[in-house]
């Protein structure tokens, strides 16, 4: 079939999963929205209240059509890529949480799915995480649209070229880490009191004795904090993914065609699909 013949045709069929990725954005979009005004103070005792269910069901529903919208065009590395991601998110996240540590590191698993497999993967990524999360640790689930923009923010740096340089990712962190300190900051103050890590509390605390408000305080907390934290983050996934083979990042569609990393990427074979 003829190139004229066959652009038609992928045009229609990318228009369902423009539309699914779109839904999802705006169901994690309307979730964050209802949280932050709302402000529902049952969500922190778990996942048995009216707000817990409601938050679960957007970020659930909305990281879901996300994949959805996002699944035609993945490849098996892709699709591998996401659940460890999501593991790696938890598991690091819950052992930081632990410590009292004064960053989260629970982005580690979003970042490296954006950066191998793009922006639209590494905000479903970010948000089943935190959903997930969610239903054994309450105070996770509504980050999960935090979670979702920094995935999609990680891949869209990652696409113009923020990691074809691991000096150029610590960069992009902080510009990443700013805006979801920006964004998780009204969450934090409204609906748990900035209460946090034992680490983070103690930021508040300090800019709550200068005089702030609850507000500014869990603001100047989250760009501190958050900052700091996707500095390293973006950092360590660099460090990552350049210490794979190259042949094992050039599974990746997305790598291969908007150059994501150094390096020589090599033609697509014949009948491969995008990612």
């Amino acid at each position: 079939m003829s190139s004229a013949l066959t652009l038609p045709l992928q045009r229609e069929a990318s228009r369902p999963r423009r539309a699914l990725i779109a839904a999802g954005a705006l169901l994690i979009a309307g979730t964050y929205l209802y949280l932050v005004l709302v402000q529902p103070a049952d969500i922190a005792g778990g996942g048995g209240s009216v707000a817990s269910l409601v938050s679960l069901f957007g970020f659930l529903g909305g990281g879901a059509l996300l994949v959805g919208g996002i699944l035609p065009t993945l490849t098996t590395s892709s699709l591998v890529v996401m659940p460890l991601g999501i593991a790696l998110n938890i598991a690091i996240g819950q052992t930081a949480g632990s410590l009292g540590l004064q960053i989260y590191l629970d982005a580690i698993g979003t970042v490296l799915v954006a950066v191998l497999a793009g922006p639209a993967a590494g905000a479903a990524t970010g948000a089943l995480s935190n959903a997930i999360w969610g239903l054994f640790n309450p105070f996770a689930l509504p980050f999960a649209a935090g979670a979702a923009l920094i995935g999609l923010l990680a891949g869209t740096a990652a696409k113009y070229g923020a990691f074809r340089r691991v000096y150029l990712a610590p960069l992009a962190g902080l510009v990443v880490g700013a805006v979801g300190g920006l964004v998780a900051a009204p969450v934090a103050a409204f609906l748990f009191g900035a209460a946090g890590t034992v680490g983070t509390n103690a930021i508040v605390a300090a800019f709550r004795a200068m005089g702030d408000s609850l507000l500014v305080a869990a603001t100047k907390q989250g760009l501190t904090s958050d900052t700091i934290d996707k500095l390293i983050v973006f950092t360590l996934v660099a460090l990552i993914v350049y210490a794979l083979p190259e042949r094992a990042r050039n599974q990746f569609p997305f790598v291969r065609r908007n150059r994501v990393l150094a390096g020589r990427v090599p033609a697509p074979a014949a009948g491969a699909s995008g990612g």
